[in-house]
């Protein structure tokens, strides 16, 4: 999945398996249907694990969580389950 935006320089190699890591976890979480608050927590998580991502790195992975799970759930193919507390 190509995720672009104007005036952004291009990901490097780590940032490139960085995002396919993430791409990877998404279509995991959204494999059962549902979309847990935990499931989005481990997203950031993971996005902010190596330090402070670059503003492009930031907004590629937040474009690519809104593709795959944006598009699954106007499709009514996944939903989101809120926190129980």
């Amino acid at each position: 999945m190509k995720v672009e935006r104007l005036l952004s320089q291009k990901p490097t190699s780590e940032e490139v398996r960085e995002l396919e890591k993430l791409k990877t976890m998404i279509e995991q979480y959204v494999q059962d249907g549902e979309i847990t608050h935990q499931e989005i927590q481990n997203f950031y998580y993971t996005m902010f694990a190596h330090g402070k991502p670059s503003a492009d790195q930031i907004y590629r992975s937040l474009e690519l969580y809104r593709n795959i799970v944006g598009e699954k759930l106007n499709k009514l193919e996944v939903w989101y389950e809120p926190p129980t507390n």
